[in-house]
């Protein structure tokens, strides 16, 4: 293509070295900051030069500045780097023939100037686009990841031309110098551009690591829930089913989705310091005594001690301690009473309550969901949280007797935890 062009000085006008090295300079630095939309393309503003270098200069100097581009990806495999650059070449050629037919006098009526730069726009992104879709056809792409990389292209041009086409005006009107005040600003939206995408880039990597806490913090509760159930086989389950009722009375008090995996997370671990609880003391089957008792209400304290000391727990912590307190003041361990109690403590001790009521124990036979229910009212104001019990009475009003998401049997443990484009296709 470019003996051809050189042997047809009469049809293309030969390039002026000191623009055509400007344009490729500021085509060499646009790539320089390109932007890797996916694996398989990149955007960049350097075909706002390539474009005009061919409307100003024909295709010869488009296909000067459309290599120049590419130096900076001279590197091995060299074959990858010739066929990125013979792909651009032929596409700026494209550009650069069709503003020659389309303005054959270099006009400086706008609207020809307009004309010529939409159709050397168009006829680069179609040449470029299509000869990358036969790339990435050899290479094995699907014909939908295909179609995926041409929205980036198109989209583009109703920005492109206004742009180009008033390079075009400026430079033939005014000055040659003037392309110069409009490069710059382009470079800089790129430079914008990219540091955008790197914004967007961190933002979708603290995204994941934050998932990954959320679910490292669901395994080692559930690892913590497993202790437990290993040691005290009548209880198993039962965190998993005060976990969910503790999340859905969360969720029916508008609390924020934050706080409502907070009262998960903490309705799976309410119950782990009862690890620490002497041996056979769990395992009793009849009433205990008050030693035995003081013993066992202990067991809030003993949970605080082991979650403190886990990173991330320490709301946690918190919340396991107070599940015992009464809104009169008479539970424990602390005594404290109504406001002094934190909120998420007060959904968990009625979670508590409610699904140790309607389970077998050693000592008695579950009761019924609505004997459960009863005393829980009677209950309000003096053990219970009055907001907190009515809204686990609508939650259990609206659904089946038997919450659906906390059945559980001795020995299952459930869990329910919640610019501008300018394609280049990688073909290696």
């Amino acid at each position: 293509m470019v003996a051809l062009l050189l042997e047809s000085p009469g049809r293309v006008p030969g390039p002026i070295v000191g623009g055509v090295a400007a344009l490729a300079t500021a085509a060499l630095v646009a790539e320089l900051q390109s932007v890797r939309l996916s694996p398989q393309a990149e955007v960049s503003v350097s075909t706002l030069p390539i474009v005009l270098a061919a409307v100003l200069y024909g295709p010869l100097a488009a296909i000067c500045v459309s290599a120049a581009s590419l130096l900076p990806t001279l590197r091995p495999p060299y074959a990858r780097w010739l066929t990125w650059t013979s792909t651009r070449a032929l596409a700026a050629t494209a550009a650069g023939v069709t503003a020659h037919l389309v303005d054959p006098s270099r006009s400086i009526g706008i609207a020809t100037v307009v004309a010529a730069v939409c159709a050397a726009t168009v006829a680069e992104h179609i040449a470029n686009l299509g000869l990358g879709c036969v790339l990435g056809r050899l290479r094995g792409l699907t014909l939908r990841e295909l179609a995926s990389l041409a929205s980036p292209v198109f989209i583009a041009i109703p920005l492109y031309v206004p742009v180009t086409a008033m390079l075009v005006f400026s430079y033939r009107v005014v000055s040659p110098w003037s392309v110069a005040l409009f490069l710059f600003p382009a470079l800089v939206a790129q430079k914008l551009f990219l540091l955008y995408q790197e914004q967007r880039q961190t933002s979708r990597e603290l995204e994941s690591a934050m998932a990954s806490k959320e679910r490292a913090n669901l395994s080692f509760a559930a690892a913590l829930v497993a202790t437990l159930d290993a040691r005290d086989r009548y209880t198993a389950g039962h965190s998993a089913a005060v976990a969910t009722y503790a999340r859905d009375i969360a969720s029916r008090l508008g609390l924020s989705p934050d706080e409502r995996q907070l009262a998960h997370l903490a309705g799976l671990v309410h119950d782990i310091g009862k690890v620490g609880l002497p041996p056979g003391l769990l395992e009793k089957d009849g009433p205990l005594t008050l030693e035995e008792r003081r013993q066992m209400e202990a067991h809030p304290a003993i949970g605080e001690k082991i979650l403190r000391n886990v990173e991330g727990y320490q709301e946690i912590a918190e919340i396991v301690r107070h599940h015992h307190e009464r809104v009169d003041g008479q539970g424990y361990p602390d005594g404290l009473s109504s406001g002094e109690i934190p909120l998420l403590a007060r959904v968990l001790a009625v979670a508590d309550a409610y699904d140790a009521m309607t389970s077998d124990r050693p000592y008695r036979d579950a009761m019924s969901s609505d004997v459960a229910r009863l005393r829980l009212a009677q209950g309000v104001g003096t053990q219970f949280d009055t907001t907190v019990v009515a809204a686990f009475e609508a939650i259990l009003a609206n659904g089946p007797q038997t919450h659906p998401q906390a059945q559980h049997a001795p020995g299952s443990t459930p869990l329910n935890p919640p610019g501008s484009a300018r394609l280049r296709v990688i073909v290696s």
